[in-house]
């Protein structure tokens, strides 16, 4: 539930991404995350704290960083990048991320291209309604 509040705090939002073991992918992939993370919790760029990544081991082509850099965004806030824990049957080519900001509202995770099942929770598989 997104819910509003007058006072501002610190809030950590989470949000990841499938992408190729490509430039291209990865390149366009984590801008567009961080982009729908900054929009639909309403996120000025100067109100960022710090960007966290972990990436699966099998992307090797691009740094999300990097990726951001080279798409002019977050051009002020630290950045950091980790790889994440190899897990036996996890979700391979995935770019996680969670950014730390000030705001006023609770935050509103994204994961899109395939990430949601990482959180079954949150984006319930769709299937046939029954009759």
């Amino acid at each position: 539930m997104h819910r509003m509040n007058t006072q501002e705090r610190l809030y950590a939002v989470r949000g990841a991404v499938c992408c190729r073991n490509e430039e291209a992918s990865i390149g366009e992939l984590v801008p567009e995350l961080y982009r729908r993370l900054l929009k639909n919790n309403s996120i000025d760029e100067a109100r960022i704290v710090s960007v966290l990544f972990t990436v699966t081991a099998d992307l090797t082509r691009m740094n999300p960083a990097t990726a951001l850099r080279k798409a002019g965004l977050a051009e002020s806030a630290p950045l950091f990048a980790a790889l994440e824990p190899a897990i036996d049957g996890s979700l391979a080519g995935v770019v996680r991320v969670l950014i730390t900001y000030y705001g006023s509202s609770e935050p509103v995770p994204v994961y899109f291209n395939g990430a949601e099942a990482l959180r079954p929770d949150l984006f319930p598989r769709t299937g046939p309604k029954a009759d």
